[in-house]
């Protein structure tokens, strides 16, 4: 197996949103807002190569929005996803399966593309993998939600033929297990910041490396009180943080971050205010 980090390039959310009750004084210091109180952020993805697969965790923003929705977000670097495949050696048709932790449009947003008029998978030769709870709630939003889930985002994948669900059974406590996706990839399933968000938790020689998606979007959302305004039920959000932080420190577990600026990945250690980063590192440094 070899993983490789693909970079589709920044964004910029409201650092206000990004770190929900947490005073701007002390936020500031760890992701300094520009004069409009923005963050820049990254839309980092994961790929995974494992014997005949190749896998991608989620896929960015895309392109396909129009100038006006892409102004809120300040997309900037050089970087896209087609460059970062290529830098492998690799490229969109290669790709087996592209697997969606949900579906807000900075994660899914480059699932589909635009040919003409028409709306078509932009990995003609993969399985995108969702789960029938998260993909209901995201086809049916509520109100608070409803700006992050674009339709073109999402019904085209399912009008492809090419998705598949993975299966949630059990009550919400059996979801904050894990489900087998792969002989190496586990799913954890967690719902305080969206409904089933899936988490791939990775067997990468004798370590663990787990894809955070939202559920821990930067290092700097190791504390267990900064929690995104973003998230749809905080409070569970917390727990869900207070238990895999614990097992995490106790596992010795690699954290890779998708929306971190600077750092994509690290671990873990106990210090007298609670659970806080260790090392940073570079996934290619593991």
């Amino acid at each position: 197996m070899k993983l490789y980090s693909i970079n589709t390039g920044y964004f910029k959310l409201d650092g206000g949103a990004m770190f929900g009750v947490v005073p701007k004084s002390m936020w500031n210091k760890i992701n300094p807002a520009d004069e409009n109180n923005l963050c820049s952020w990254a839309l980092r993805c994961l790929l995974i190569e494992d014997g005949n697969r190749l896998i991608l965790i989620d896929n960015g923003n895309g392109d396909k929005q129009d100038a006006k929705f892409f102004g809120h977000y300040y997309l900037h670097g050089d970087d896209t996803l087609d460059k970062s495949l290529a830098k492998y050696g690799f490229k969109r048709d290669d790709l087996t399966d592209v697997f969606l932790t949900h579906l807000h449009f900075d994660h899914c947003g480059g699932s589909i593309i635009r040919e003409g008029e028409k709306l078509v998978p932009a990995f003609k030769n993969a399985t995108y993998w969702s789960n029938k709870e998260h993909w209901d709630w995201a086809v049916y939003p509520n109100e608070r939600e409803k700006a992050s889930f674009l339709k073109e985002n999402i019904l085209p994948i399912e009008e492809s033929g090419q998705l598949k669900f993975i299966d949630v059974t059990g009550s919400i406590d059996d979801k904050l297990g894990k489900t087998p996706f792969t002989e190496n990839i586990d799913i954890r399933f967690v719902s305080g910041h969206t409904e089933s968000m899936m988490l791939p938790q990775i067997k990468y020689g004798e370590k663990t490396v787990v894809f955070m998606a939202d559920l821990l979007p930067s290092a700097g959302h190791i504390p267990i009180p900064y929690v995104m305004a973003y998230d749809m039920f905080p409070l569970t959000t917390l727990n869900e943080k207070k238990s895999f932080l614990k097992e995490a420190v106790e596992g010795d577990y690699i954290l890779f971050f998708e929306h971190d600026p600077v750092h994509e990945c690290c671990n873990l250690q106990q210090t007298e205010k609670g659970i806080r980063p260790k090392d940073y590192f570079k996934l290619e440094n593991i």
